[in-house]
């Protein structure tokens, strides 16, 4: 009985050991996929923002648009 509780314990451990490899792997692979998800939602609230401003300016209706225009490529080149 010693023998089949030793063999248990053996086949846990390497399950365990190969569960943490792929827990490591991922996590290492995630802050880049972090880092970027947070970049594209940080660009998207400001192009939220952009949108929803109004102005009767036609110089600042510029500005808006020029920074619109930037906000967009950055995105596209995030993809």
């Amino acid at each position: 009985m010693a023998r089949g509780w030793e063999s248990k314990s053996a086949e846990e451990q390497a399950q365990q050991h190969a569960e943490n490899r792929e827990a490591d792997a991922a996590r290492t692979i995630q802050p880049q996929a972090a880092d970027q998800m947070r970049t594209r939602q940080l660009l998207e609230l400001k192009r939220e923002r952009i949108l929803s401003e109004k102005t009767s300016s036609a110089i600042r209706r510029e500005a808006l648009q020029s920074a619109l225009t930037e906000i967009e490529r950055e995105l596209a080149n995030l993809i």
